[in-house]
């Protein structure tokens, strides 16, 4: 059906939609934008200040000890009880390890431990290892543990050779535990390593653990999206409570 701006909307399944080469996406109304818009609107009106929040700096050091404190009332995705719990323990210092949290807590990463060993590897109480130095690029920043579908992606690119469309296959495939299709991919990966010079036997272990931890794997532009939105309400809530 054609909109009024010449634009088309389908009712065909996401699956046939896709197959058929066109975009599918997931728009979703969050109403913590509308806090934050009658935040900025609220201090305007009490303080006369004009704050643009896409200018806010995201390394205030004030907002992230408000956080370690566990003082996630009226932050977007942290105020459950269990998250606050999380952030005490984390201490967290920068945004990209909010974006991290926000990946993780779910009950698949939270009943595999994940989060623990994210923790412990950031506090220095487990070593942070890698199966191979391919990889630390990659999982450096999540300290070597993988969270995001984007490593997973990456990890086959620059281990194995995959192409970005082989990468992109093999992600959906993970995430759907299609297994099929995933030990069709396991040959070409190995292979794929072992002309990079990779042992056999450390590339199989590497592609298990891809498949392992691809369960829980979550989007990475989406989870910086929800971060971006809780800093933001965090940073208000900081130095501008009352409003």
């Amino acid at each position: 059906q054609a909109g009024d701006d010449g634009g088309f909307a389908t009712q065909y399944a996401k699956e046939t939609v896709e197959e058929m080469g066109l975009l599918k996406m997931d728009l979703l109304g969050l109403r913590n934008l509308t806090v934050i818009r009658d935040a900025l609107n609220n201090i305007k009106m009490t303080r006369g200040e004009t704050i643009d929040i896409s200018k806010i700096p995201l390394d205030d050091p004030d907002t992230f000890a408000m956080l370690s404190r566990g003082e996630g009332n009226g932050v977007f995705q942290l105020e459950s009880e269990g998250m606050q719990r999380v952030m005490r323990e984390l201490q967290p210092s920068n945004i990209a390890e909010i974006t991290a949290l926000v990946a993780l807590y779910r009950p698949g990463p939270i009943n595999g431990g994940m989060i623990d060993e994210f923790v412990d590897r950031k506090h220095g109480r487990k070593p942070i290892e890698y199966a191979h130095p391919l990889v630390e690029s990659n999982l450096k920043e999540t300290f070597g543990v993988i969270v995001y579908q984007e490593q997973v992606m990456l990890i086959a690119t620059n281990m194995a050779g995959f192409k970005m469309s082989e990468a992109d296959y093999l992600r959906k495939a993970m995430g759907k535990k299609k297994m099929d299709i995933i030990v069709g991919y396991r040959e070409q990966f190995i292979n794929g390593a072992k002309e990079k010079g990779v042992d056999e036997k450390i590339a199989t272990e590497i592609f298990d653990l891809m498949v392992k931890f691809a369960e829980y794997g979550f989007n990475k532009s989406h989870s910086v999206a929800y971060a971006v939105v809780c800093y933001q309400t965090a940073w208000l809530k900081c130095h501008y409570t009352a409003e």
